[in-house]
């Protein structure tokens, strides 16, 4: 009809968007706490600037194996019985030996760099490579966590750094801890006695954090008590590299025979 407006075009209906619920625990993470971000810097500048050390970035921090050292990997009863066997690595209370630190049931022993490489023709002609041994090595391209900065055995702003730690109080020199002071020195002086219960202000230890039970020395380098072969070099303050590994396999394997002893007791006592 003349006058009639035309009519409206329909409208489409639009279906409605749900909305996303909210996820605790997002995977957008959180600021970190400036706490947290001036320890990790903190144990960064300790290792890449004193030590020197390289690290990897991001968190925790992480150093980078196979270019200033290496490290052989074994279960810590079998560790502290090869340090026992070894004995005292150094001549005097200043020669700590080469560095050791642990890491929940593991413990790491620093070695030469290119000391992992050796582990496996080592243990064939030690004739120990037909046996499963709980004994490994990370070498060239590898990542192991940086244990806790040590409170002493780091001289000068290092030991300053270590002492405050990434919470103002001290951390772990060398698994210290309940035990007082003489057991400190004793656990810095490279001492085989298992480490008393270390201090544990922040939590990071009961996560499973590496801390030292022999920190790493400053004076004169840190590689220098390092276990190598013979015919590379080596200190007095660190047992060939060979009579290590061959220490670690013994006892390696005696705490796996131990191990497997104790299962059947364990099993009829429960039954």
């Amino acid at each position: 009809m003349v006058g009639t407006p035309p009519a409206a075009p329909a409208r489409i209906p639009v279906p409605a968007i749900p909305a996303v619920p909210a996820v605790p625990g997002s995977l957008v993470p959180g600021p970190r706490r400036p706490a947290e971000a001036a320890g990790g810097a903190r144990v960064r500048w300790y290792y890449e600037s004193v030590l020197g050390w390289p690290t990897a970035p991001g968190t925790p921090v992480r150093l980078r194996t196979g270019v200033r050292f290496d490290v052989l990997d074994v279960p810590v009863q079998a560790g502290h019985a090869a340090l026992r066997r070894l004995g005292p690595p150094g001549a005097t209370p200043r020669r700590p030996g080469f560095p050791v630190a642990l890491r929940g049931g593991r413990m790491l022993l620093l070695v030469a760099a290119g000391g992992a490489e050796e582990l496996p023709g080592l243990l064939e002609w030690l004739e120990w490579g037909s046996l499963p041994l709980d004994l490994t090595a990370v070498g060239a391209g590898g990542l192991v966590e940086a244990p806790l900065l040590p409170a002493t055995g780091a001289t000068g702003a290092a030991g300053s750094a270590g002492a405050t730690g990434a919470t103002g109080s001290a951390d772990v020199a060398g698994s210290a801890g309940a035990a007082g002071s003489a057991d400190v020195g004793r656990a810095g002086r490279g001492s085989a006695l298992p480490p008393p219960r270390p201090r544990d202000h922040d939590g990071r230890a009961r996560r499973g954090a590496a801390v030292w039970l022999r920190p790493p020395e400053q004076e004169g380098g840190a590689e220098t008590s390092l276990p190598a072969l013979s015919a590379v070099g080596g200190t007095a303050a660190a047992p060939d590299l060979a009579r290590l590994v061959h220490t670690l396999a013994t006892e390696c394997h005696r705490f796996r025979l131990s191990s497997r002893c104790a299962s059947p007791r364990l099993a009829r006592a429960t039954r």
